[in-house]
């Protein structure tokens, strides 16, 4: 009994410490899953990637099937012509063959990995690269998990034909970077939300290609027809609406829940159907948490009429 109990004594801290380790060991192997379904959250509602890389239906609607696998809104415009990448991991048509430091690269810096076509040069204008960049660490890490988890799909899109420099224009407040610890701020992380959703690439006044980054959210960037095709066939165009709080001129009238229904369903204060590119879809899948959040930061966006 006594030699029991010293080899309890002394073997006792090593079981204990095994089964720590055993624990260490389950939650490592959870995480990959948890990083993969925070990437599908990220992807499928605030960062709205399917809304250029999903093929759609004429009226709209994303085609079963073909997630993210590129061809779906395609672009004339002075810098470049051309449709949205197959982001999928096929090996031959999408990023199968893409390193994660390569699908990083393309995200936060816009550029091509230095293998492959088109090697290193720079990725289309309109791909929001300047806001990407604002992305934590940890979720740049669940982005790549994500989109290396979704089914290959073969999808040949024909090149991009680039007619002068892809210039991306920086983003002061991605410039500026965000820290994790402090998400727990509504105003804060609704900031880095509306960032990465590139609110203001559109709702931004734009001058010959330049945005005006001092005026955020007055809006004014006009889309049509001649330059972007791929949204739904009853599309004729439009132009992104003022967001700053201004009483009449942007939505500083409009309460939390209106403003909250504009950005996830697609509805206006007066009841108006809004229009793409806005990804009302994506954003409807956004926590009740997060929507409240952009809600939180768009009440301090400075009052400007125009």
């Amino acid at each position: 009994m006594l030699r029991s109990l010293g080899w309890c004594r002394t073997f006792r801290p090593l079981v204990l410490l095994g089964a720590l380790l055993v624990t260490a060991i389950d939650v490592g192997a959870q995480a990959p899953g948890a990083r993969i379904e925070r990437g599908r959250y990220l992807v499928e509602s605030i960062l709205g990637c399917g809304n250029c890389h999903t093929p759609k239906t004429p009226q709209g609607e994303p085609i079963a099937g073909r997630n993210l696998s590129g061809g779906s809104v395609t672009f004339s415009l002075p810098p470049f012509a051309g449709a949205a990448s197959n982001i999928t991991p096929d090996r031959d048509t999408g990023i199968g063959r893409w390193s994660d430091d390569d699908i990083k690269r393309a995200i936060v810096e816009g550029k091509r990995p230095s293998h492959g076509r088109l090697a290193n040069t720079e990725l289309a204008v309109v791909m929001a690269t300047p806001f990407f960049k604002a992305l934590i660490p940890s979720d740049l890490d669940a982005v790549v998990a994500y989109l290396r988890s979704v089914p290959a799909i073969r999808n040949e899109i024909a090149p991009p034909v680039y007619r002068m420099a892809q210039t991306h224009q920086p983003f002061p407040v991605a410039e500026a970077g965000f820290d994790e610890a402090r998400m727990g701020d509504p105003v804060y992380r609704g900031r880095y939300l509306a960032t990465i959703a590139h609110c203001m690439d559109c709702h931004s006044p734009r001058d010959k290609g330049v945005s005006d980054y001092g005026r955020l959210g007055v809006g004014g960037r006009v889309f049509n027809v001649q330059l972007v095709q791929g949204f739904p066939s009853s599309w004729t165009g439009s132009t992104a609406a003022n967001i700053t709080s201004h009483p009449s001129a942007g939505i500083g009238a409009w309460t939390d829940d209106e403003i909250k229904r504009a950005i996830s369903q697609g509805i206006s204060r007066d009841g108006r159907k809004l229009q793409p590119p806005m990804g009302f879809s994506y954003y409807a899948k956004l926590s009740a948490s997060d929507l409240s959040a952009i809600v939180a930061y768009l009440r301090t966006l400075p009052p400007m009429e125009k």
